[in-house]
């Protein structure tokens, strides 16, 4: 009796081992597997030798050549940190965020806003706002170099009143003109999210606001934007990471983040410190404090948010 009763209690106690390791349904393991894959390969494998690479003498080397790569602790980082171009391109990025970060939020919820409304053209406007964001960066640049250059369009309709230097290659206006850009390029994709999220909000609420007399101003701050928060969080987050991962707008607009460094992103020094000059190592070091830094500021965003 008492054999039968330990076996019991072994097998039960498997059976909570397989549950707390495999889950209630194992199987969801074999879905995941691919996914999970996919992340160790294109991200925590990368991740884990960047910050290996950041306290290494690293350098590339032909493919089968064994070199000593010493440990050099914090040697790099020492050498990011005292960099003046490294501490310019974190100002600038933060120059972005401030200008970007609020024109994205804002613009794409009273965009997305109106156009879920009942207005005239409403798909035309939809794919309008959306068509920058799929079109090819290098195509849409060039439209905006038309636009913005010295003997631009924009410089010609406002005349004597245009700045000198022009956008681009004016150290004030280098970096506000590319938030800009950006902000123009990506807005069709967080329309969609703030469309998607005003689905979820009730219309009884939009009636109710209205029985009580509320204009549609006050109807939009009281009932819209709190239901949409959610929506907003991920907005926020989603174009912190994407301003501090900026790379593709400096390197073609301003030829590489010019003038004098002013519009250099984080992102673009680490491609010309670790590509373009063969310090890897302290590219990867450039990349950490990065992270470490977006990881900071989208926590305290998170934060703020759930307030």
């Amino acid at each position: 009796m008492t054999s039968v009763v330990s076996a019991q209690g072994r097998r039960r106690a498997g059976k909570r081992w397989a549950v707390l390791t495999l889950g209630r349904h194992p199987i969801g393991l074999l879905f995941t597997a691919p996914y999970a894959v996919f992340i160790v390969f294109v991200f925590a494998y990368p991740l884990g030798l960047a910050v290996w690479m950041s306290f290494h003498r690293y350098f590339f080397t032909a493919p089968g050549v064994s070199v000593s790569r010493p440990f050099v602790g914090l040697h790099n980082y020492a050498l990011v940190l005292s960099d003046p171009a490294v501490r310019q391109s974190f100002v600038n990025i933060v120059i972005f965020l401030v200008i970007n970060v609020p024109l994205t939020v804002a613009l794409s919820l009273l965009l997305a806003n109106a156009l879920n409304s009942a207005i005239r053209f409403r798909t035309f406007f939809r794919v309008s706002y959306y068509v920058p964001y799929v079109t090819a960066s290098v195509a849409v640049v060039g439209v905006w170099l038309f636009l913005f250059s010295s003997n631009g369009l924009v410089n010609n309709i406002l005349g004597p009143l245009a700045p000198s230097p022009s956008w681009l290659i004016n150290e004030r206006l280098a970096m506000p003109s590319i938030a800009i850009y950006v902000t123009w390029k990506q807005l069709g994709f967080f329309i969609l999210l703030y469309l998607a999220a005003l689905q979820n909000v009730p219309k009884e609420l939009y009636e109710a606001a209205t029985v009580d007399g509320a204009s549609k101003w006050r109807s939009f701050l009281s009932v819209t934007v709190p239901g949409v928060r959610p929506a907003t969080t991920l907005v926020t987050l989603l174009a912190i990471i994407t301003g501090a991962n900026l790379f593709t707008e400096p390197y073609l607009l301003t030829n590489g983040g010019g003038p004098n460094g002013k519009s250099a992103s984080p992102v673009l020094l680490m491609y010309q410190k670790g590509i373009e000059q063969g310090h890897p190592d302290v590219a990867a070091a450039l990349g950490i404090i990065l992270v470490i830094g977006v990881l900071i500021i989208a926590s305290v965003v998170r934060g703020l948010e759930r307030d």
